[in-house]
């Protein structure tokens, strides 16, 4: 993987390979690019222990840091996810939840790793960028959602 020059970091408590390999399986533009194991004991772990992952998500570099429990995410860091229709949003939001994740509201949802993903449909974002009525009656079909609803979303927009 070319050196980026900023690249995000995630904080794994043991499982950053995995969930590396999770993402490059399920998104198009993922792939993980190296593993490497930690030269010495460190807090969380031992030498040999993979302690990073240079992979990257639909097109986006990371690193995946295996720092153990003491950090945990939130929903203030997210991936927000594209789809085109609701074949894309579904398989997204599936993998994702029937991975061992949790499912939330307005196209939110998050893995079994903690990390939030948004699964949104371009027709939701066109719809709420369209401003007035249009993106008021769409905004508050969103808010009744926990998984987008393309066909809903296009209904609201046509009032």
């Amino acid at each position: 993987m070319p050196t980026a020059k900023n690249v995000v970091c995630l904080w794994f408590d043991k499982e950053a390979e995995t969930a590396a390999r999770f993402y490059a399986e399920t998104f198009p533009d993922s792939a993980v690019h190296a593993v490497h194991l930690a030269p010495g004991d460190y807090p969380s772990g031992q030498a040999g222990d993979v302690l990073t992952v240079e992979f990257t998500v639909a097109s986006i570099p990371c690193l995946g840091l295996n720092g153990g429990p003491i950090f945990t995410h939130s929903e203030a860091f997210s991936f927000q996810i594209a789809t085109d229709d609701q074949e894309e949003t579904d398989r997204y939001w599936n993998a994702i939840v029937g991975n061992g994740g949790q499912e939330s509201a307005c196209g939110w949802c998050k893995d079994r790793w903690g990390i939030s993903w948004q699964i949104t449909p371009r027709v939701l974002t066109e719809a709420l960028a369209a401003g007035g009525d249009e993106a008021r009656r769409a905004f508050a079909a969103m808010m009744e959602m926990g998984k987008i609803d393309v066909e809903a979303i296009e209904k609201a927009r046509r009032g």
